[in-house]
């Protein structure tokens, strides 16, 4: 069992940025692809970014690609999720997920294990 808790998301103007962390326990997130998702109002969960259990293979979704960047300290047994040039069609609530040990279909949400809660980034325009 995996006990993913998401902190870090706030309120920031367009432009902005913000931190996302993942704090894991109860097991160790290096055997673990961690991957972030969000959803919107009204819409279905989308892929955003993941990176791979081993080797640091990192894949973005075509709309962060650029501004986001997922990294891992499995020390701290922590992902981030580092959002640059914010837009307020960022604007979602952030999950976190891990999958155990794969780098399959990582954009798929179904495809993974455990989930955290979820926090709340809101972009102003």
């Amino acid at each position: 069992q995996v006990l993913l808790v998401e902190s870090g998301g706030g309120l920031v103007q367009a432009g902005g940025s913000l931190r996302l962390s993942c704090a894991a326990s109860g097991r160790p997130i290096s055997s673990y692809t961690m991957g972030w998702f969000r959803q919107a109002p009204g819409k279905g969960r989308e892929f955003v970014a993941a990176i791979r259990w081993s080797g640091g293979t990192t894949y973005y979704a075509d709309s962060v690609k650029g501004r986001f960047t997922i990294s891992r300290d499995n020390d701290k047994n922590t992902v981030y999720l580092q959002m640059n040039s914010l837009k307020p069609e960022d604007t979602a609530v952030y999950y976190c997920a891990a999958q155990w040990r794969l780098w399959i279909a990582v954009n798929n949400d179904a495809k993974y294990d455990y989930w955290g809660q979820g926090t709340q980034v809101t972009v102003s325009s």
